[in-house]
């Protein structure tokens, strides 16, 4: 896990007791896994996705839209 031994992530863990104390860490855990749970739900289940089916949608009908009106154009000049 990143090059870190069981000594490391035990000096790490002392560390963070020493500069929040026993009694925040589980508040400051308990925080971070809220703040990680919602940069995952904003990435794979918010409205960015419904936004980039909504693009994708209006880019396929403007590629048709196109693609008719050329072809027309190639049938007056023939």
């Amino acid at each position: 896990m990143f090059g870190l031994g069981l000594p490391e992530l035990i000096v790490i863990l002392i560390v963070i007791l020493l500069l929040f104390g026993a009694k925040r860490l589980p508040m400051l855990t308990k925080n971070l896994g809220e703040s990680g749970r919602a940069l995952k739900d904003g990435f794979t289940g918010g409205k960015n996705d419904k936004s980039l089916e909504d693009i994708a949608k209006e880019v396929s009908t403007s590629a048709h839209e196109i693609k008719k009106g050329v072809d027309a154009v190639k049938n007056t000049h023939i």
